[in-house]
C-alpha cells in the first residue's frame, strides 16, 4: 500500500472525487483517505506516478509516497 501526502481535501467531496478518479483506472483499487492526516493511502496496481497524477488532475497539490 503506497501513502501520499495530498494537500487540498477537506470534505467528502475531495474523498468522493479521488476514490473515483483512482478506480476509473483500477477497479479494484483499495482508497483510504483520511481527511484529518491529510494521507491518501492506495493498494493498487498502478504505479506510484499514475496515481500522483491522477489525485493531481483532479486539483489536489500530492506529495509521492511518505
Amino acid at each position: 500500500m503506497q501513502v501520499f501526502q495530498v494537500q487540498g481535501m477537506s470534505c467528502a467531496h475531495c474523498v468522493r472525487a479521488i476514490t473515483q478518479a483512482l478506480r476509473a483506472e483500477d477497479a479494484a483499487a483499495v482508497v483510504e483517505v483520511d481527511l484529518a492526516t491529510a494521507q491518501v493511502r492506495v493498494d493498487s496496481v498502478l504505479s506510484v506516478q499514475e496515481i500522483a497524477a491522477l489525485i493531481a488532475a483532479e486539483g489536489y497539490a500530492v506529495d509521492c509516497p511518505i
